[in-house]
């Protein structure tokens, strides 16, 4: 898969092994380790500690948590070095784990990788979220159309339950 396309509701999710800040400290793990029987939502951020992204991940910690804990799995995902997801996943109490994607291989593959002209950033997350079901196949997809917009909080919530009924 190109870094322009990403994966439409139907494809297998592209599988990735990355660091993974997770309370647990910093560990390579695989998408495959996360697919456990209940879905999972991967959501794409563009940075750790930015307004957009702290009020995305703690409507996440307060909305999907509950569900993380036993119904869904969340992972969120960014360019952010994993010693900078660790502090940002400790400093808003997250309660799933962050993986870092430091060279942009899993946001090229997931066609989600975005240049930010105005601030001159390149190689960085697009806003997004995917919500797979047990298999890995995709089943629900959201991409930001502006750095600042965040996904329908709802719809991922729906789209969760879904893969699980699935």
């Amino acid at each position: 898969m190109d870094d322009t396309t990403p994966p439409a509701v139907g494809d297998d999710a592209p599988g990735f092994t990355a660091p993974v800040a997770d309370g647990d400290g910093i560990t390579p793990r695989s998408l495959d380790a996360y697919l456990d029987g209940t879905p999972t939502v991967l959501a794409f951020f563009p940075a750790a500690f930015s307004g957009t992204c702290t009020e995305e991940f703690c409507t996440f910690r307060d909305r999907l948590g509950p569900l993380a804990s036993d119904a869904a799995t969340v992972l969120g995902i960014s360019t952010d070095l994993p010693w900078a997801l660790a502090e940002f996943r400790d400093a808003e109490s997250l309660p799933f784990p962050l993986v870092a994607d430091n060279d942009g291989v899993i946001c090229a593959d997931y066609g989600v990788r975005t240049r930010y002209e105005r601030l001159g950033i390149d190689g960085v997350a697009r806003r997004s979220v995917f919500v797979l079901d047990a298999d890995g196949v995709v089943t629900y997809r959201w991409l930001a159309d502006e750095p600042g917009n965040e996904p329908d909080y709802a719809a991922v919530e729906e789209a969760v339950r879904d893969a699980a009924e699935g």
